[in-house]
């Protein structure tokens, strides 16, 4: 028999452990307990068994998620190296709990997926969509600004690695066709 106060306790548990996500994530850090209270109520929760896709790369993307339990790989289809006919999937990364992941959806006009999320765990996720910023933007700009400003900066940061990122393989290509030229040279 299941007591009226178990599920009181349960969702109490609940929403103060997706209150602490929340808090913690960059984009909603700065937000005041009652901020948070606010996004609390537009965010979506969705649950996903270990291998079932969350989004698939080149779909339309509508928001981003916050992973609050399980894990989530980001992979990409492969097609260098392989028969183009044959697409295989190569796990670009692993996600933990408080990784989030897809929020250029949230800024771009029409997004697509650079990439597929699968749950490699039974997982749960905080679901943030662009609606959802849309509606905090009309209903109280000051918290929307504060949001967006965040978000603005992840995108920066994220731009800013994945610039070291291709300096640094230009790098290494430019390395191995120098040692190509040496070992071809002296053969």
């Amino acid at each position: 028999m299941q007591y009226l106060w178990e599920n009181i306790f349960k969702r109490l548990e609940r929403e103060q452990n997706i209150s602490s996500i929340l808090a913690q994530n960059i984009l909603f850090r700065n937000l005041s307990k009652s901020e948070l209270r606010f996004i609390e109520k537009i965010i979506h929760i969705r649950k996903y068994r270990a291998g079932e896709y969350i989004f698939r790369q080149n779909e339309n993307g509508v928001g981003m998620y916050i992973i609050a339990k399980g894990r989530v790989d980001i992979t990409i289809i492969d097609d260098i190296f392989i028969d183009p006919s044959e697409e295989k999937e190569v796990v670009v990364t692993r996600l933990e709990p408080g990784d989030f992941f897809g929020e250029l959806a949230l800024v771009e006009d029409v997004s697509r997926r650079s990439a597929s999320a699968v749950a490699s765990s039974d997982t749960i996720l905080i679901g943030f969509f662009k609606p959802d910023l849309l509606e905090i933007l009309e209903r109280d700009p000051g918290i929307g600004v504060k949001v967006i400003f965040r978000l603005a900066e992840v995108l920066g940061r994220r731009l800013k690695e994945t610039t070291e990122k291709i300096s640094q393989l230009k790098k290494e290509i430019r390395l191995l066709g120098e040692l190509h030229e040496v070992n071809t040279s002296d053969s």
